[in-house]
């Protein structure tokens, strides 16, 4: 059975301090990998795991003056209660970095920022 969050029941923190009108949260976690074959075979006999990557993108209702704040070189943590009821998740993101902030507004919208990050690791706890 799936697990199914509700936006209206979730949310986010920055190093532990909530963040106010996030509209979306988006990640993406990838790893390299590379097929072992013996030698004259043409079936895979393993597989090699390399370097991973974590990349997300937070958009939030017009703009947060501490994810403002976070320019060059300063680390940070990014942590998700997703919940729906009895059911939850925390997301968390380590040593995050911000790669790139866009602000977005559209006609008869409300104005949104753009937050996009890398982590060294997401981990992801079923409550």
């Amino acid at each position: 059975m799936p697990a199914i969050f509700a936006a209206s029941e979730s949310k986010v923190l920055i190093d532990g301090e909530a963040i106010e009108g996030v509209r979306a949260l988006d990640y993406r976690f990838q790893q390299d990998r590379a097929n072992v074959y013996a030698m004259g075979s043409t079936e895979r006999i393993g597989m090699v795991s390399g370097p991973q990557s974590v990349e997300g993108k937070l958009k939030v209702a017009s703009t947060h003056a501490k994810l403002n704040g976070l320019v060059g070189d300063k680390p940070f943590q990014i942590s998700s209660l997703l919940k729906h009821g009895e059911t939850s998740m925390t997301v968390t993101f380590d040593d995050c970095y911000l790669t790139d902030k866009h602000f977005e507004i559209g006609v008869g919208g409300v104005g949104e920022m753009v937050y996009s990050f890398t982590a060294t690791r997401v981990r992801e706890e079923l409550g």
